[in-house]
């Protein structure tokens, strides 16, 4: 077999390698990541570009706008319909007519053809400006679309985004309209501000590790469950991504599986979430209320990962530093567009004084008798120097041409009063607009204002910001099932119902076991487990319950008698662990257990010998307070070198 190059196999690897990098690049730049600049991935942008080469003020077809989207997204019509559908469940940008699907209960929009969209007023006003926006081709080079929309707003922030590319995922979540106007305004006053999430859901949010939506950071977000009757749980509000569905499918399971205890549950969802709960007799609902929190998805964990596009790579910033860029960029655009704004003005004005100067001292007489183009220039070029000096600035040949247009009908119909007044307002307007460009932040300031008067009703904070624990999921979980103890072969579990009855349990439980040779073993419930032979205690193990043990035993057939006390410590499942030397013939003589160090220190036994030559008291006290609490693989401390007959229990 001849041997391929070495350089060829490093060529291969290469190309392969460019070839990853150029993929990765494109899905990171073009499909999956927001620019920082507008907050919109790329689709999202194309379809509101589309929309607004389409608007004229009344609704479209979904379908059509798909259509028009791809002149510029060579995607595919379904990309663009659920990217399109995504953004009017938002509510913010586009004005939908028909059936766009339900957020609360997962329901899919219709189908594009049924369903009708338009631009918003205020997606109207902050989203497009021609004049300010930068422009290229689109990937098949016959028409133009934005590199990015000219947002006077941080609707990255406001709306939220998530995505997957190679190697790198986004996840910003939705913020409170007015609360980041508030905050907008705080950054160009140079004040502190706080930004956390607010979902459309509503629902409990402990935002105390958010970490400003940066990697690392977490949301713990619950249900907002009311406690109806002693015996009915109404659920009214949701945690963000968690639909009426997934959320009842999570009950559901948490009841097959024996976590809570539930007699059924039904779903009045409609505009709002309404899911009720029904408990059977038995059942506190303040524990089930703390079940549903800890077994289901009335409480979900959320990690954020503020990525954005910024000078072409991915960056990942903190929403505070995302949300001070686009006031920034606010600020940066607004100045740019009263540039504009004063540049048309004074070319308004420039005109408009020339026309009046041109009208009112009959400079058009002066072109009768030309008989050139250049002649007629001239002519009204010469009418014009004496009040050349009444200018703001030169007159060009464009301006003159502009004259020759002016219709007789206008020249004729001219009113100086009128051209007075309409001179005056461009001055007026034009000093405004100049007294805002000088004032630049507070004009910013006062936009944002304006949109929190015009556009801020009814977009109040839905989410409650508020600090609560985790829920201890053994202590909340429903005791459904009842332990059975078959000590002679050493079993124990709920199936083994023909045996000693120990206590109520629940699936999740742990169960401990200690057998009188020494070994300790701690075992998930089951219907049937392995508990080892001889057990001498059994019980079910609870984390919170730091138990203090005492124990006297025999080191192997005939060694020394010792004791000690002893906490459990960390324990694997299903591992055996030693409580003596391990010396083989070795015999647990006394147990007890103790829910304090301080009981189990007042714990007296009578330690009994056998007869021997030269013993004459059999009998002797030992208390356990004369010993420290040490760890489980302590070896203890001789109580006798003498041989053991019995250990009795004390009396007080």
């Amino acid at each position: 077999m001849q041997e391929i190059p070495e350089h060829e196999h490093a060529s291969l690897g290469g190309m392969y390698s460019d070839y990853f990098l150029d993929y990765a690049s494109y899905v990171i730049l073009e499909r999956a990541v927001p620019h920082l600049n507008d907050g919109l991935k790329p689709v999202q942008r194309r379809i509101l570009h589309s929309m607004k080469e389409l608007d004229d003020g009344r609704y479209n077809k979904v379908a059509n706008v798909v259509g028009n989207t791809m002149k510029y997204h060579p995607h595919g019509d379904a990309s663009i319909g659920d990217a399109m559908v995504n953004i009017g469940q938002k509510d913010l940008l586009i004005d939908t007519q028909g059936n766009w699907g339900n957020t609360l209960t997962g329901d899919r929009a219709a189908a594009s053809r049924y369903i009708e969209a338009r631009l918003t007023p205020f997606a109207l006003e902050v989203v497009f400006n021609p004049k300010t926006t930068d422009w290229l081709a689109s990937y098949d080079g016959r028409n133009k679309e934005p590199q990015t929309l000219p947002v006077k707003f941080p609707l990255l922030l406001a709306q939220g985004v998530e995505g997957i590319a190679v190697g790198l995922a986004c996840k910003i979540l939705p913020h409170n309209f007015i609360e980041l106007i508030d905050a907008s305004i705080a950054t160009l006053r140079k004040q502190p501000f706080e930004l956390f999430p607010d979902f459309p859901t509503g629902g409990i949010m402990d935002a105390s590790d958010y970490k400003e939506g940066l990697k690392g950071g977490r949301l713990r977000v619950r249900a907002l469950i009311e406690i109806e009757k002693s015996k009915l749980l109404r659920i009214v509000e949701l945690p963000f991504g968690v639909t009426t569905s997934s959320l009842m499918d999570s009950i559901v399971s948490a009841n097959e599986k024996g976590k809570i205890k539930i007699a059924k549950i039904e779903d009045n969802t409609a505009a709002t979430a309404d899911i009720l709960v029904h408990l059977p007799a038995g059942v506190d609902a303040q524990q089930c209320r703390d079940a549903l929190y800890a077994f289901t998805d009335c409480e979900v964990s959320i990690s954020p990962n503020a990525g954005v596009i910024l000078n072409g790579r991915p960056e990942f910033l903190p929403v505070s530093e995302i949300l001070t860029i686009s006031a920034l960029r606010t600020k940066e655009l607004l100045g740019k567009e009263l540039e504009i704004k004063l540049g048309e003005l004074n070319d308004k004005w420039h005109f408009s004084s020339l026309e009046r100067i041109f009208i009112e001292n009959r400079i058009y007489h002066d072109i009768e008798e030309c008989e050139t183009w250049e002649a007629v220039l001239k002519a009204i070029d010469d009418g014009l120097k004496p009040f050349k000096k009444l200018l703001k600035r030169e007159v060009s040949e464009e301006d003159l041409v502009r004259l020759t247009e002016i219709r007789i009908k206008r020249i004729s119909k001219f009113d100086s009063f009128k051209a007075n007044e309409a001179i005056n307002l461009l001055e007026e307007t034009i000093a405004e607009t100049e007294k805002n460009l000088r004032n630049l932040t507070r004009f910013t300031i006062k936009f944002y204002e304006h949109l929190k008067k015009t556009y801020g009703k009814g977009r109040e904070r839905r989410t409650k910001i508020s600090s609560f624990e985790r829920v201890d999921r053994s202590q909340v979980v429903m005791a459904t099932e009842t332990l059975y103890v078959d000590r002679k072969n050493g079993f124990a579990g709920w199936a083994l119902k023909k045996e000693e009855s120990l206590c109520k349990c629940s699936k999740l439980d742990d169960v401990v076991s200690f057998t009188a040779d020494g070994a300790v073993r701690v075992m998930k419930v089951a219907d049937k487990v392995f508990i080892g032979k001889r057990p001498i205690h059994i019980a079910l193990l609870k984390k919170d319950e730091e138990k203090i043990y005492s124990l006297i035993y025999r080191d192997g057939k005939n060694g020394n008698t010792l004791a000690k006390r002893f906490r459990l410590g960390g324990v694997t499942r299903d591992k055996e662990y030693m409580l003596t030397k391990g010396t083989p013939g070795s015999r647990i003589l006394y147990f007890a257990v103790h829910d304090s160090e301080e009981a189990s220190g007042d714990n007296v036994v009578t330690v009994h010998l056998k007869e021997e030559l030269k013993l004459r008291n059999l009998a002797r006290e030992f208390h356990f307070g004369e010993i420290a609490v040490k760890s489980r693989g302590a070896n203890g401390n001789i109580v006798t070198k003498h041989t053991v007959d019995r250990i009795l229990r004390s009396a007080k």
